[in-house]
Protein backbone atom coordinates (compact mmCIF):
# COMPACT_ATOMS: atom_id res chain seq x y z
CA UNK A 1 0.00 0.00 0.00
CA UNK A 2 0.67 3.60 -0.29
CA UNK A 3 0.32 6.12 2.32
CA UNK A 4 -0.05 9.73 2.39
CA UNK A 5 0.78 9.95 6.43
CA UNK A 6 0.11 13.93 7.73
CA UNK A 7 2.76 14.44 10.45
CA UNK A 8 2.39 16.63 13.14
CA UNK A 9 5.78 16.34 14.31
CA UNK A 10 9.33 14.96 13.78
CA UNK A 11 8.64 13.06 17.38
CA UNK A 12 5.01 11.40 16.67
CA UNK A 13 6.22 9.95 12.74
CA UNK A 14 8.70 7.94 14.18
CA UNK A 15 6.87 5.03 15.54
CA UNK A 16 4.09 5.12 12.98
CA UNK A 17 6.93 5.29 10.18
CA UNK A 18 8.25 2.13 11.37
CA UNK A 19 5.42 0.19 11.90
CA UNK A 20 3.96 0.75 8.19
CA UNK A 21 7.42 -0.05 6.81
CA UNK A 22 7.09 -3.33 8.68
CA UNK A 23 3.92 -3.93 7.01
CA UNK A 24 5.51 -2.94 3.31
CA UNK A 25 3.74 0.24 2.91
CA UNK A 26 4.95 2.66 0.77
CA UNK A 27 4.99 5.87 2.72
CA UNK A 28 5.23 9.86 2.08
CA UNK A 29 4.94 12.50 4.50
CA UNK A 30 2.72 14.87 4.70
CA UNK A 31 3.24 18.62 6.84
CA UNK A 32 0.37 20.62 6.77
CA UNK A 33 -0.04 22.28 10.56
CA UNK A 34 -2.09 25.74 10.09
CA UNK A 35 -3.00 25.47 14.15
CA UNK A 36 0.72 25.75 15.96
CA UNK A 37 1.07 29.02 17.51
CA UNK A 38 3.88 30.74 18.07
CA UNK A 39 5.28 31.04 14.78
CA UNK A 40 9.07 30.08 15.97
CA UNK A 41 7.30 26.91 17.37
CA UNK A 42 6.03 25.90 13.84
CA UNK A 43 9.28 27.00 12.75
CA UNK A 44 11.03 24.89 15.15
CA UNK A 45 8.84 21.73 14.53
CA UNK A 46 9.25 22.44 10.80
CA UNK A 47 12.89 22.00 11.29
CA UNK A 48 12.46 18.81 13.68
CA UNK A 49 10.89 17.29 10.83
CA UNK A 50 13.24 18.20 7.99
CA UNK A 51 16.25 17.20 10.04
CA UNK A 52 14.53 13.86 11.21
CA UNK A 53 13.07 13.01 7.30
CA UNK A 54 16.79 13.37 5.52
CA UNK A 55 18.55 11.18 8.67
CA UNK A 56 15.96 8.27 7.76
CA UNK A 57 15.56 9.18 4.14
CA UNK A 58 11.33 9.98 4.51
CA UNK A 59 9.98 11.78 1.34
CA UNK A 60 7.70 14.71 2.44
CA UNK A 61 5.30 16.81 1.03
CA UNK A 62 5.83 19.89 3.15
CA UNK A 63 2.19 22.56 2.73
CA UNK A 64 4.54 25.10 4.21
CA UNK A 65 1.79 27.59 5.17
CA UNK A 66 1.18 28.95 8.24
CA UNK A 67 -2.79 29.64 8.79
CA UNK A 68 -2.90 31.07 11.92
CA UNK A 69 -5.47 33.50 11.80
CA UNK A 70 -7.40 31.09 9.74
CA UNK A 71 -7.36 28.64 11.89
CA UNK A 72 -8.40 31.14 14.99
CA UNK A 73 -11.19 32.31 12.81
CA UNK A 74 -12.96 29.03 12.64
CA UNK A 75 -12.30 27.96 16.27
CA UNK A 76 -12.24 31.05 18.27
CA UNK A 77 -16.33 31.30 19.04
CA UNK A 78 -16.10 27.63 20.04
CA UNK A 79 -13.12 26.72 21.62
CA UNK A 80 -14.41 23.34 23.33
CA UNK A 81 -14.79 22.33 19.12
CA UNK A 82 -11.09 23.56 18.55
CA UNK A 83 -9.77 19.96 18.16
CA UNK A 84 -12.56 18.83 15.65
CA UNK A 85 -11.81 21.45 13.35
CA UNK A 86 -7.99 20.90 13.45
CA UNK A 87 -8.28 17.14 12.75
CA UNK A 88 -10.97 18.08 9.96
CA UNK A 89 -8.46 20.49 8.06
CA UNK A 90 -5.28 18.28 8.32
CA UNK A 91 -7.30 15.39 7.28
CA UNK A 92 -9.21 16.91 4.46
CA UNK A 93 -6.11 18.39 3.02
CA UNK A 94 -4.14 14.60 3.55
CA UNK A 95 -7.00 12.88 2.14
CA UNK A 96 -7.10 15.45 -0.79
CA UNK A 97 -3.47 15.26 -1.36
CA UNK A 98 -3.37 11.35 -1.12
CA UNK A 99 -6.36 11.12 -3.70
CA UNK A 100 -4.53 13.90 -6.50
CA UNK A 101 -1.12 12.05 -6.35
CA UNK A 102 -3.35 8.45 -6.30
CA UNK A 103 -2.21 6.80 -2.93
CA UNK A 104 -3.78 3.93 -1.64
CA UNK A 105 -4.73 5.35 1.64
CA UNK A 106 -4.00 8.71 4.19
CA UNK A 107 -3.05 8.23 7.87
CA UNK A 108 -1.61 10.52 10.53
CA UNK A 109 0.82 10.50 13.10
CA UNK A 110 -2.04 12.38 15.33
CA UNK A 111 -2.49 8.47 16.19
CA UNK A 112 0.75 8.40 17.88
CA UNK A 113 -0.21 10.57 20.68
CA UNK A 114 -1.40 9.77 24.03
CA UNK A 115 -2.66 13.46 24.51
CA UNK A 116 -5.65 13.26 21.46
CA UNK A 117 -9.14 11.96 21.17
CA UNK A 118 -8.15 9.57 19.22
CA UNK A 119 -11.59 8.11 18.74
CA UNK A 120 -12.51 11.26 17.12
CA UNK A 121 -9.32 12.11 14.67
CA UNK A 122 -10.64 7.71 13.68
CA UNK A 123 -14.32 9.19 13.12
CA UNK A 124 -13.04 11.81 11.59
CA UNK A 125 -10.24 10.28 9.20
CA UNK A 126 -13.01 8.01 8.11
CA UNK A 127 -15.82 10.50 7.10
CA UNK A 128 -13.15 12.21 5.21
CA UNK A 129 -11.85 9.74 3.44
CA UNK A 130 -15.68 8.41 2.44
CA UNK A 131 -16.60 12.16 1.42
CA UNK A 132 -13.53 12.10 -0.63
CA UNK A 133 -13.22 8.91 -1.92
CA UNK A 134 -9.75 7.52 -0.80
CA UNK A 135 -9.48 4.86 2.72
CA UNK A 136 -7.99 6.20 6.19
CA UNK A 137 -5.62 3.97 7.33
CA UNK A 138 -5.97 3.38 11.01
CA UNK A 139 -4.04 1.76 13.56
CA UNK A 140 -3.74 2.51 17.55
CA UNK A 141 0.30 4.05 17.37
CA UNK A 142 -0.15 4.91 21.04
CA UNK A 143 1.81 1.51 22.48
CA UNK A 144 5.16 2.90 20.42
CA UNK A 145 4.67 7.19 22.29
CA UNK A 146 7.11 6.03 24.54
CA UNK A 147 9.78 4.48 21.47
CA UNK A 148 9.29 7.76 20.15
CA UNK A 149 10.28 9.82 22.73
CA UNK A 150 13.28 8.00 23.31
CA UNK A 151 14.52 7.64 19.38
CA UNK A 152 14.38 11.57 19.03
CA UNK A 153 15.75 12.08 22.18
CA UNK A 154 18.81 9.98 20.78
CA UNK A 155 18.41 12.14 18.16
CA UNK A 156 18.39 15.48 19.24
CA UNK A 157 15.93 16.63 18.03
CA UNK A 158 13.26 19.04 18.84
CA UNK A 159 10.45 17.87 21.51
CA UNK A 160 7.75 20.48 22.23
CA UNK A 161 6.03 20.78 25.12
CA UNK A 162 1.91 20.82 24.22
CA UNK A 163 0.12 20.25 21.03
CA UNK A 164 0.49 23.11 19.46
CA UNK A 165 -2.49 25.66 19.20
CA UNK A 166 -2.40 28.90 21.18
CA UNK A 167 -5.16 27.37 23.45
CA UNK A 168 -3.37 23.99 23.99
CA UNK A 169 -0.34 26.48 25.01
CA UNK A 170 -2.00 28.17 27.56
CA UNK A 171 -3.69 25.38 28.94
CA UNK A 172 -0.68 23.97 29.63
CA UNK A 173 0.98 26.59 31.34
CA UNK A 174 -2.23 27.27 33.39
CA UNK A 175 -2.16 23.13 34.69
CA UNK A 176 1.48 23.40 35.52
CA UNK A 177 0.45 26.84 37.27
CA UNK A 178 -2.24 24.83 39.11
CA UNK A 179 -0.38 22.11 40.16
CA UNK A 180 2.34 24.13 41.67
CA UNK A 181 -0.41 26.58 43.70
CA UNK A 182 -2.03 23.26 45.02
CA UNK A 183 1.63 22.54 46.42
CA UNK A 184 2.31 26.24 47.73
CA UNK A 185 -1.39 25.83 49.33
CA UNK A 186 -1.22 22.80 51.45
Amino acid sequence: MSILLHICCANCVIYPLQRMKERGDEVVGYFFNPNIHPYQEYEKRLEALRQYSEKVGLEVIYRDEYLLEEFLRNVSHRVKERCQYCYSIRLEATAQEAKKNSFDQFSSTLLQSTHQNHQLIKETGEKIGKEIGISFYYEDFRQGWRKGVEVSKAMGLYRQQYCGCIYSEKERFLNTNKISNAKVQS
